[in-house]
């Protein structure tokens, strides 16, 4: 988890697999055939883009055991099938699984979404990820302490120590504009000292974004950290002094727009959160081009809304 991230969006993986059509097609495969859950994404963009029929094999990490999950037959013995998985990683998963496909007469060729200096298996066709650590949008949970600390136990033998993906949903929220009204930049540029007091009094909204708090672990603000002790005795007054607070550090990120996103998506992503919620609609969009795989969503407190955000620079 020490390397840095690579993200990798639905729409990258989909364009990617695009490319590798005429490739894809000229090898007339039989079959395209998912590794479940992570290759079962890929088979199915596969299937679109060649016509290729799918179906799925399911993998026991404990016992290596393979099973044919399909409702579809296994093919003739001497056809080709293109096997697919997310990651070709240092397990046996991809090599357990072809040997089961090849022990039943396949010609059998792997695609995985990334192949990485781990990499037991080399697949015919992937993503280079080496010296990356590969995310995949079915797995942006795998981020998160929660996900981290029960995967460990799972490695030293607990097979039910996971929990299913959504337990792991984790939140960091914005502060000005979600849980208390923001002040008008103007006023700061007036009177600083007479802006800061009118914010210090201020009550939080009676409606907050519409999710379980519960999940909320973080407040990641664009305050300044010279701001920290009056944020944090404002917080404690109106019963959130239990969560986090992430500050700006002026001489890492300014007080621009583009900073101030910038500098929440880098918190977001250091701790570990699945969901982001702004107030800034221009913020939103810059954390969301940031950080691709960050659920982010805009929060609107004038019509009480959220909106699911998603962006790409346009080249």
């Amino acid at each position: 988890m020490n390397k840095p991230v690579l993200p990798l969006t639905y729409e990258q993986l989909d364009h990617w697999i695009e490319s590798l059509q005429p490739t894809l097609l000229a090898q007339r495969f039989t079959m395209s055939i998912g590794i479940l859950r992570g290759g079962a994404p890929l088979a199915l963009m596969v299937s679109h883009a060649i016509g290729a029929p799918v179906a799925f094999l399911r993998y026991d990490r404990q016992s290596r055991a393979v099973t044919w999950d399909s409702t579809l037959p296994v093919p003739p013995a001497g056809s080709t099938v293109l096997l697919c998985e997310d990651i070709a990683g240092r397990g046996h998963t991809l090599t357990d699984c072809i040997t089961f496909l090849r022990e039943r007469g396949l010609d059998v060729k792997t695609l995985t979404g990334a192949v990485d200096d781990l990499s037991r298996t080399q697949p015919d066709y992937a993503i280079d990820a080496r010296g990356y650590f590969a995310l995949f949008p079915w797995e942006r949970q795998a981020h998160t302490q929660g996900y981290r600390d029960d995967w460990a136990r799972v490695e030293t033998g607990d097979a039910s120590a996971m929990a299913d993906d959504h337990e792991y949903a984790t939140y960091a929220i914005d502060l000005d504009g979600i849980l208390l009204p923001d002040v008008p930049l103007a006023r700061y540029d007036e009177d600083l000292a007479a802006a800061l007091a009118e914010r210090d009094a201020l009550l939080p909204f009676e409606v907050l974004p519409d999710i379980d708090l519960k999940k909320v672990r973080t407040i990641i603000t664009g305050r300044p950290e010279a701001d920290r002790a009056r944020t944090r005795n404002w917080l404690e007054r109106h019963g959130f002094g239990h969560l986090q607070l992430v500050m700006r550090a002026p001489d890492t990120h300014d007080e621009s727009t583009a900073d101030a996103a910038a500098h929440k998506a880098d918190a977001a992503l250091r701790g570990g959160v699945t969901h982001f919620v702004e107030s800034d609609p221009v913020q939103a969009l810059l954390i969301a081009q940031h950080a691709p795989l960050l659920r982010v969503i805009w929060w609107d407190a004038r019509t009480q809304t959220g909106r699911l955000v998603s962006a790409r620079a346009w080249a």
